[in-house]
C-alpha cells in the first residue's frame, strides 16, 4: 500500500514541476505581449499629442495668447503624453489642465478644449457654454464633429487622422489655416 501513495506523491510532484516549467516558458511571451501593448498605447498617445499640437499651431485666435491654455474635459484615452505640457514649434508654451465639463469658467480659462467621453447632457452644456467664444475644440472620437467640435480625432493602429466640422470652425472665431483643412480631406492610402 505504500507504493501507490508514493507514486501519487511523485506524480503530483512531477505535475507541479511540469506546471512550473510551463509557466516559466510562457512568462516571457506574456511579458513581451504586455510590452508591445504598452508600446502601442504610448505610440498612440505620442501621435495624438503631435496631431493636437499641429492643429493648435495652425490656429489663430482674435487675441493671440502668449501662453496657450489647453483644457482636457472628460475621461480620455490618449492624453497621457499631452498632460505633461509642452512648447509649440513657435516657442509658445502650452499649459494643460483637466477641468470638469461643468466648470463655470471653461470658456474664459481655455483657448482650446480636448474633449473625452461625456454624457449627452455634459456634452450639450459644454458646447452651449462655448458658443460665440474663441475656443478651439478637439474631440477624441465619436460622432461629435456633427455636434459642436471643430476637430474630431480618428485614432487607428497605424495613424491618427482628423475630421473638421467647417460649420463649427466658422462660428468659433478661431481662424484655421487652410492647409489644415486640406489635410483633413486626405484619405489614408488603402493597402
Amino acid at each position: 500500500m505504500k507504493v501507490p501513495v508514493r507514486e501519487a506523491v511523485r506524480s503530483k510532484g512531477r505535475g507541479h514541476f511540469l506546471l512550473a516549467g510551463l509557466l516559466c516558458l510562457l512568462l516571457p511571451v506574456a511579458m513581451a505581449q504586455e510590452q508591445v501593448t504598452t508600446t502601442q498605447a504610448e505610440q498612440r498617445a505620442e501621435a495624438v499629442t503631435q496631431v493636437v499640437l499641429g492643429i493648435l499651431s495652425y490656429a489663430r485666435w482674435p487675441v493671440e495668447p502668449t501662453q496657450l491654455q489647453l483644457c482636457i474635459v472628460g475621461p480620455t484615452q490618449y492624453t497621457d503624453d499631452l498632460v505633461k505640457g509642452t512648447t509649440q514649434a513657435t516657442g509658445r508654451p502650452v499649459t494643460v489642465q483637466r477641468l470638469l465639463a461643468d466648470h463655470p469658467d471653461i470658456a474664459t480659462a481655455c483657448n482650446a478644449v480636448y474633449v473625452g467621453r461625456l454624457t449627452n447632457d455634459e456634452h450639450t452644456r459644454l458646447f452651449a457654454s462655448l458658443i460665440g467664444k474663441p475656443v478651439l475644440s478637439i474631440s477624441e472620437g465619436g460622432d461629435q464633429c456633427t455636434v459642436g467640435s471643430l476637430f474630431c480625432l480618428r485614432v487607428g493602429d497605424e495613424q491618427v487622422s482628423f475630421e473638421v466640422n467647417l460649420d463649427s470652425v466658422a462660428r468659433s472665431g478661431v481662424r484655421i489655416h487652410p492647409s489644415v483643412l486640406q489635410l483633413s480631406r486626405r484619405r489614408p492610402a488603402t493597402p
